[in-house]
């Protein structure tokens, strides 16, 4: 009885040894040349309310700073002597006194940014297109597979 249980147990045991005699993959690094770069954009909306208020001196936008200004007042800071008055309002801390009329404005802005990179590259020839979270520069690392294809067993 336990000699039938042996038989019976061996032809797995083959099978199990032919599965891992078969070596599972090649793996080597090379590089492969870029062809182009493309970014994949977010695009996001804000909206946000400003207190306009008019002025003799022009139209002024009430923005309480609490320390460092935000990085839409210091671009406006740093373009306000290119551009006239008229064209683009100061931004201060507080209502002026001359103020003579001020309403809550609505103003949406639009951000956009790179979330993502569509690469073309060339390897030995052939042409890939892969979707990547960072610019690769010119060259692209990629990682090269060879594995061969094994069918069920062949009889001689």
């Amino acid at each position: 009885m336990a000699a039938l249980v042996a038989m019976a147990a061996a032809p797995a045991t083959a099978q199990e040894v032919q599965r891992n005699v078969i070596q599972v993959e090649n793996v080597r690094m090379d590089y492969a040349q870029v062809m182009r770069v493309r970014p994949v954009f977010q695009t996001l909306h804000a909206t946000r309310m400003e207190q306009r208020c008019k002025t003799p001196d022009g139209i002024v936008v009430v923005e309480p700073r609490d320390g460092e200004p935000g990085r839409f007042a210091r671009f406006v800071d740093a373009v306000r002597d290119v551009l006239s008055p008229d064209e683009i309002p100061r931004t201060v801390d507080t209502v002026p006194a001359n103020a003579v009329d001020c309403d809550l404005v609505r103003v949406e802005r639009e951000f956009r940014r790179a979330i993502a990179y569509d690469v073309d590259y060339v390897y030995k020839g052939a042409k890939y297109r892969s979707r990547l979270p960072h610019d690769p520069g010119n060259h692209l690392r990629v990682r090269v597979s060879v594995t061969p294809v094994v069918g069920p067993a062949e009889n001689p």
